[in-house]
């Protein structure tokens, strides 16, 4: 008898030809004894649709149910069914884990809405829903890593602990030897929150990671790095986590904000629509389910440009809504979540980059626009629908005596003498951005939550395993 080779449920359903002899492994998704015939349906998390499996009743077995853990090995077969390509016509059917379906939480047959499966974040990955978001989630990181090298980006990793309070606006997260007690007094780069009660107390500007990219930038004339960040906000809205994953890249030698917001829409183009070619299936499952119509909307999104207003001109449209604001708009204050929403809604429905904001709004790296008498400086943020605030970016301050009156101002100049030397020592004309990695998956796939694109949230009083 020939080796029966290994194949994952994907190659499987795909196969061109029969195959004699192979094994396929994975998790019984469904069990359906007839009298003839068994039928199995099982997944490995490859692929979306489950690998049909037809055996002989008499290798039906008192552990074989919903959830255990098989390995089959048989011959691959067409299947004679229209919806399928192959199946698995079995020979030997082994148990290799079972499972108690009487407390398993996931029950058979039954689509258990986000908010259930959420509670189970150790098993919530064997559902539809969170295989087809982890199998998106993949796609898309390898799709922003593609864009970056592809366009000559180095990727570099900025550290997570520093000893800077990024701009005194934050408390410390204290990291503590538990053997001894001892506190190494440094602090998780941009917002810090407490690991221990995850209360947070206060919101820190992003100074730290910046500066650790414009490190590099001094080296490098494009960079990117992609990775955790947290956030001390004491939150429980649908759009924060104290935990999530950004996405920032730095450009060297550019003077235009322009060019800032050309690389941001071309990322957001490009992966999206690497996205929804590689994984066409999980995320119709989105789209069908939980968020019907938004393929279509993400589709004209990718044919037209984005739309850009500047702050002022956005301040004028929200005084002439015709709705009431919670927060009331005015020249000068932050732009909130509801004025976000109906300025993306106002612009149609499209994303919008919002322009030149007040100075004193902002950051103190943030190039100064040197206009009046609304003073402003050159940043922007990217709004799109449904979600608000998804990418934010600027042009650095690369003159020294500007970054020097700013910083004594706010009395940081001891603490940043070294971000001072970067300009000292061949300083160039430069900018970055960010972009939030769970808001770009709550947004291309219609996710009312935040909560539901990461597969573990920790949030203000959660943090779940």
């Amino acid at each position: 008898m020939p080796r029966a080779v290994r194949l994952r449920v994907r190659e499987a359903l795909r196969a061109r030809q029969p195959a004699d002899a192979v094994r396929v492994q994975g998790w019984v998704r469904s069990v359906r004894s007839q009298k003839e015939v068994l039928f199995l349906h099982i997944n490995d998390g490859s692929s979306l649709e489950s690998l049909q499996v037809v055996a002989d009743p008499s290798l039906e077995k008192r552990d074989l149910t919903f959830g255990s853990a098989v390995e089959v090995q048989g011959k691959l077969v067409k299947s004679p069914h229209k919806m399928q390509n192959m199946e698995l016509q079995a020979e030997a059917i082994h148990v290799v884990g079972p499972c108690d379906i009487w407390s398993f939480p996931l029950k058979v047959k039954e689509r258990h809405p986000l908010e259930y499966v959420r509670q189970f974040p150790h098993l919530r990955c064997r559902s539809n829903t969170l295989g087809a978001l982890l199998r998106i989630r993949s796609e898309a990181t390898a799709g922003i890593h593609s864009f970056f090298q592809d366009n000559g980006y180095v990727h570099i990793h900025t550290p997570i602990i520093t000893s800077n309070d990024c701009e005194g606006a934050g408390d410390l997260f204290q990291i503590e030897d538990l053997g001894e007690r001892r506190i190494l007094q440094k602090s998780i780069r941009k917002q810090s929150w407490s690991r221990i009660d995850m209360r947070g107390r206060g919101q820190a500007e992003m100074a730290y990671e910046e500066s650790s990219k414009i490190d590099f930038s001094r080296a490098f004339t494009h960079v990117f790095t992609f990775g955790p960040t947290f956030r001390a906000e004491n939150s429980q809205s649908r759009r924060h986590l104290a935990e999530f994953y950004m996405v920032e890249a730095e450009l060297s030698f550019t003077e235009s904000l322009h060019d800032i917001m050309q690389v941001m829409e071309d990322l957001f183009k490009t992966v999206t629509s690497t996205v929804l070619s590689k994984c066409p299936h999980d995320v119709e499952l989105f789209h069908k389910y939980i968020a019907p119509a938004q393929k279509g909307r993400l589709e004209q999104i990718l044919k037209h440009k984005f739309m850009i207003i500047s702050y002022s001109e956005a301040v004028e449209i929200l005084k002439q809504a015709p709705q009431t604001f919670t927060f009331k708009p005015e020249w000068g204050c932050d732009l909130q979540t509801e004025h976000e929403k109906y300025l993306v809604k106002h612009c149609g429905e499209v994303p919008v980059f919002v322009i030149n904001y007040p100075y004193d709004l902002k950051p103190f790296y943030m190039r100064d626009n040197e206009d009046g008498p609304q003073h402003t400086v050159a940043a922007v943020d990217l709004l799109v629908p449904g979600v608000g605030e998804l990418c934010g970016g600027s042009l650095r301050e690369e003159r020294l005596p500007f970054l020097e009156s700013r910083l004594q101002r706010l009395g940081l100049t001891d603490t940043y003498q070294w971000y001072l030397d970067l300009r000292k020592f061949g300083s160039v004309p430069h900018g970055g951005f960010g972009m939030g990695f769970e808001r770009y998956l709550q947004y291309i796939l219609g996710v009312d939550n935040i909560k539901d694109v990461i597969p573990f949230p920790r949030f203000s009083q959660s943090c779940l395993l």
